[in-house]
C-alpha cells in the first residue's frame, strides 16, 4: 500500500457550514498533491452538549447505556456526511464510514468504551482505489454490535487507533490551536509553542488536565510507535510533534505546567485499616470507570483516614462506592471546587531540587496545598480552584517557560 496518513478534525474544525469547506478545500488540495489519507471527523462543536443537555432533559439521571451512547453518537454522523459531501463537490472521491462498518470493536463500557480490535481491510480496499474514507470519531460497537462512544476527547483515540491498524506514517490532528504550548495562553500571555514532546510528557499532560490530546491517543501512539502532530486547521505552520525523541543532555528541566480546574477531594474517617480495603475500594471503584489521581493515607483523630481526588463528575458514583465500604461511624468529607497544577519534564529525571522549588513559588504566590503526588516527570497539587491562575503563572515564571526566554 502507498505511504499514508490519518488527518483528524475537531469539533471546532468542523464547527459550521464555512469551517467544513475550509476543512474541504485543505483536503483536496492535498489529494491533488499525491497524498493518500484516512480522515476522522469529531461532531460539529457544541453538538455533543447539545445532544447531553437533551438526554438530560428527557430522563436527568442518564449518563451511558444503550440508547444514550446511540444518540451521543449521532453528532459525527452529521459532520462527516457533510465534509463528505463538500468532497464530493469538489471531485474528490470520498466515502463516510461509521464504525460498525469499519468494525471498530469496543468493550461494553458505555460512554467509557475502549477499543479492542479494528478490520483496517474496508480502509485499505478504499484507499488503494485513491478514495478519501471520511470515518466518524468517538465510537464504536461492542461485541453485541450495540453502539459505544469513547468519552470525551474519543475521536483523537479512533484517529491513532486507525493510524497504528494501517501502520500510517503520521496522525495528524488538527485543532484550532497551532500546537502544544507551556501552558494555556489564556492565562499565560507568554506561554511559548513546544516544537517537540516524547509520548511519555504528552501522557503525563493529558491526564493532569491538557485538552489539547486525548490520554488514550498518546497511549496507543507510545505503544505503535505512531508519529502525532497536533497542528491548527487555519494555517499551514507545523505544530508540535509527539514522537520518541533521541535523549538530549539538554532536555529541559520542565517542559510544560498544565491544570485540571474540576476536581474533587473525597475524604472518610475513620476507615478501616490494612491493604485489603484499599484493594477492594479502589478496585471497586475502577470497575465502574472512576478516575481515581491523588490518594492520601494516614491517622486522623478519629481513626485511619483516606483521601483521594476525582473529576467532578464521578463524585456521586465515587461516594456511594465509598459509603458502601463503611460503618455507620464513619464521616464522608467532599471537599468541592478544587483544582489540580501539575509540573511535566522528562528533565525532572536528572535534576534534583524541583519539587522545591515547585512549593516555593506556590508559597511566594499564597497558594496552599491539599493533596501533592509525583513521578519521575512531574509533580502535583491539588489547591483552591480560585487560585488556579495565580498558580499557574507563578510556576511558568520559576521554570523560565516564557517565550521570551
Amino acid at each position: 500500500m502507498k505511504s499514508v496518513s490519518v488527518k483528524k478534525f475537531g469539533g471546532t474544525s468542523v464547527g459550521s457550514i464555512e469551517r467544513i469547506e475550509r476543512v474541504a478545500d485543505r483536503l483536496c488540495e492535498s489529494y491533488k498533491n499525491g497524498e493518500r489519507f484516512v480522515v476522522v471527523a469529531s461532531a460539529m462543536s457544541g453538538e455533543t452538549n447539545r445532544l447531553v443537555q437533551l438526554a438530560h432533559d428527557i430522563h436527568p439521571k442518564a449518563r451511558g447505556g444503550e440508547a444514550y451512547d446511540l444518540l451521543l453518537a449521532s453528532g459525527e454522523q452529521v459532520s462527516i456526511s457533510l465534509l463528505t459531501l463538500a468532497l464530493l463537490k469538489r471531485g474528490v472521491p470520498a466515502s463516510p464510514l461509521l464504525a460498525f462498518q469499519l468494525g471498530i470493536k469496543t468493550n461494553s463500557i458505555y460512554s467509557k468504551a475502549r477499543i479492542q480490535n479494528i478490520k483496517a481491510g474496508e480502509l485499505k480496499a478504499l484507499l488503494e482505489e485513491d478514495k478519501i474514507p471520511v470515518v466518524a470519531g468517538f465510537q464504536g460497537i461492542n461485541d453485541k454490535d450495540k453502539v459505544t462512544t469513547l468519552g470525551r476527547g474519543g475521536s483523537d483515540t479512533t484517529a491513532v487507533a486507525l493510524a497504528a491498524a494501517l501502520e500510517a506514517d503520521v496522525c495528524e490532528i488538527f485543532t484550532d490551536v497551532d500546537g502544544v504550548y507551556s501552558t494555556d495562553p489564556r492565562i499565560e500571555p507568554n506561554a511559548s509553542k513546544i516544537k517537540t514532546l516524547s509520548y511519555e510528557e504528552m501522557m503525563e499532560m493529558a491526564s493532569l488536565g491538557s485538552k489539547v490530546l486525548h490520554f488514550r491517543c498518546v497511549e496507543i501512539g507510545a505503544k505503535y510507535n505512531v508519529p502525532i502532530h497536533v497542528r491548527s486547521t487555519f494555517v499551514m505552520d507545523e505544530g508540535t510533534w509527539i514522537i520518541n525523541p533521541e535523549k538530549s543532555m539538554e532536555a529541559p528541566v520542565v517542559s510544560a505546567i498544565t491544570h485540571d480546574p474540576k476536581v474533587t477531594i473525597l475524604a472518610a474517617e475513620p476507615a478501616p485499616e490494612g491493604v485489603d480495603f484499599l484493594s477492594k475500594l479502589f478496585g471497586k471503584l475502577s470497575e465502574k470507570e472512576v478516575l481515581i489521581d491523588i490518594i492520601s493515607q494516614m491517622k486522623g483523630d478519629k481513626g485511619q483516614r483516606v483521601a483521594f481526588s476525582l473529576p467532578d463528575e464521578d463524585i456521586d458514583e465515587a461516594q456511594s462506592v465509598l459509603k458502601s465500604f463503611l460503618t455507620s461511624d464513619s464521616e464522608i468529607t467532599v471537599i468541592k471546587h478544587a483544582s489540580k497544577v501539575s509540573i511535566v519534564g522528562v528533565g525532572m529525571k536528572t535534576h534534583p531540587g524541583v519539587a522545591a522549588r515547585f512549593f516555593k513559588a506556590l508559597n511566594k504566590a499564597d497558594i496552599s496545598v491539599s493533596l501533592v503526588t509525583t513521578s519521575d516527570i512531574k509533580v502535583s497539587a491539588v489547591i483552591e480552584r480560585e487560585k488556579t491562575n495565580d498558580a499557574v503563572r507563578a510556576l511558568h515564571e520559576e521554570f523560565d517557560l516564557s517565550k521570551s526566554s
